[in-house]
C-alpha cells in the first residue's frame, strides 16, 4: 500500500489545532515554571552551590528544567490523543480509515512531539533571561530534544491505548516518570551522591537522557554520550515494538 500522506496530515493538523487553541495557556505555564525553579532552585540552592562539574549551577540545572516539562508533556499530548477517540467511540472511524498503523502513530507521535520540541525551545528561551547559556553542541542538542520528545509520545500513545478512565492517564506520569525525573539528576549531578545511591542511581533510566542532554550543553555528563544516546535510541525502539504489538492484537483498540 502506497504511503497515506494525506491522512497523516489529517490526523497532525487535527492535534495541532487542538493544541493551539489553548495556545498562549501552553506558552505562559512553562515560562511561569521556569521563572519559579529559577527563583527557588537557582536563588536559594545556587548561592550555596555555585557550580557542578564546573558549570554555574544556575545554567547546569537548565537541561534539567527542559526535561522535565519534556518528559510530562510529551506522555499527556501523546496519550491524550489517542485516548479520546476511544473515550468518544471515533476510534472506530480511525480502525476502518484507509491508514495504516504506521500513518496513525506517525500522526499522532508527530504531532505530540512537535508541540513538546516547540515546548523544550520556550523553556531554554526563557532560561537563557535568567542564566548566559552556551550551547557547546547545537546539533545534538536538538538530536535529543527531538528523539526524547518522540520517545515519550510514543510512551504516551501507548499509555493512551492502555488507560480506561482519565485517572489512568495521569497515574504514570504524576506518580512514576516525575518522580524518576527528580531522582534522576535534573538538578544536581549524580557524582555528587555517596558511592551506593549513585549505582542505584544507574538503574534509573531518565538518568541516561538528562546526561545526554545534558552533554550537548555543556560537554559534561553524568554518564558517557555514547551509552545515554544508545540507551535512548533502545528505549525508542522497544515503544515501537509495543505500538506495534498493540495493532497487531487489537490491544485495547478494539474493546
Amino acid at each position: 500500500m502506497a504511503f497515506n500522506g494525506y491522512g497523516v496530515w489529517a490526523i497532525y493538523r487535527f492535534e495541532m489545532a487542538r493544541a493551539l487553541r489553548t495556545f498562549w495557556q501552553s506558552i505562559i505555564t512553562p515560562v511561569v515554571t521556569t521563572a519559579l525553579y529559577f527563583v527557588v532552585f537557582g536563588t536559594a540552592i545556587g548561592s550555596r552551590m555555585t557550580e557542578v562539574s564546573d558549570v554555574p549551577y544556575g545554567a547546569f540545572i537548565v537541561p534539567g528544567l527542559i526535561m522535565l516539562s519534556l518528559f510530562t508533556n510529551s506522555i499527556f499530548n501523546g496519550s491524550f490523543g489517542i485516548y479520546f477517540p476511544k473515550f468518544t467511540g471515533t476510534i472506530y472511524e480511525l480502525l476502518s480509515a484507509p491508514v495504516s498503523p504506521f500513518e496513525t502513530v506517525l500522526g499522532y507521535v508527530g504531532a505530540a512531539a512537535t508541540k513538546s520540541v516547540i515546548l523544550g525551545l520556550v523553556i531554554l528561551a526563557t532560561a537563557a533571561l535568567f542564566t548566559p547559556l552556551h550551547i557547546l553542541h547545537p546539533f545534538w542538542m536538538l538530536a535529543f530534544l527531538v528523539l526524547i520528545s518522540a520517545t515519550f509520545a510514543l510512551f504516551g500513545f501507548i499509555i493512551g491505548v492502555w488507560a480506561q478512565s482519565f485517572e489512568q492517564l495521569n497515574f504514570i506520569p504524576m506518580l512514576i516518570v516525575t518522580p524518576l525525573t527528580f531522582l534522576g539528576g535534573a538538578f544536581y549531578s549524580i557524582d555528587m551522591l555517596p558511592d551506593g545511591w549513585r549505582q542505584v542511581s544507574l538503574f534509573n533510566p531518565v538518568v541516561y537522557l538528562i546526561s545526554g542532554f545534558r552533554w550537548a550543553f555543556f560537554g559534561v555528563g553524568d554518564v558517557p554520550v555514547a551509552i545515554s544516546l544508545g540507551a535512548t535510541l533502545g528505549f525508542f525502539l522497544v515503544l515501537l515494538a509495543a505500538v506495534g504489538w498493540i495493532f497487531r492484537t487489537g490491544y485495547r483498540l478494539k474493546a
